[in-house]
């Protein structure tokens, strides 16, 4: 499973690393840290999963990436992993396809027990 993780900070894209690395099938394919490098680069990368902030530096948000990426025909699954956790952005980027919506405070560790089950409907691994 190909993974690509778009976020500002440093810090959590390089937990985010440590914590999927513990899983076999998963492989990092891309990193970004603001929206308007990530299209580009997930366009490139074809990841199956992107891990994705709401708030980045730059312009854009994530919330424009999440509606990008789900035009595609065979567009990737999307975890919105957030510090902010609000019941409209979890509204609009539910609304927009994200497949789930995580507040990085309390629901960090979520992720890797997704991808996990997502591992096990899809190719019988986790």
């Amino acid at each position: 499973m190909k993974v690509f993780i778009v976020d500002d900070s440093t810090i959590m894209q390089e937990r985010l690393i440590t914590l999927l690395s513990e899983i076999a099938a998963v492989e990092i394919v891309g990193q970004a840290y603001s929206a308007l490098t990530a299209m580009a680069a997930i366009a490139h990368a074809q990841p199956d999963v992107i891990i994705l902030d709401i708030q980045m530096t730059g312009g854009a948000n994530g919330i424009e990436v999440l509606k990008e990426v789900k035009k595609q025909s065979a567009a990737p699954r999307v975890i919105m992993l957030t510090n902010y956790p609000y019941p409209q952005y979890r509204q609009q980027c539910l609304q927009a396809g994200a497949d789930f919506f995580f507040d990085k405070s309390s629901e960090f560790n979520e992720v890797p027990k997704i991808l996990k089950q997502w591992l096990q409907k899809s190719f019988g691994e986790a």
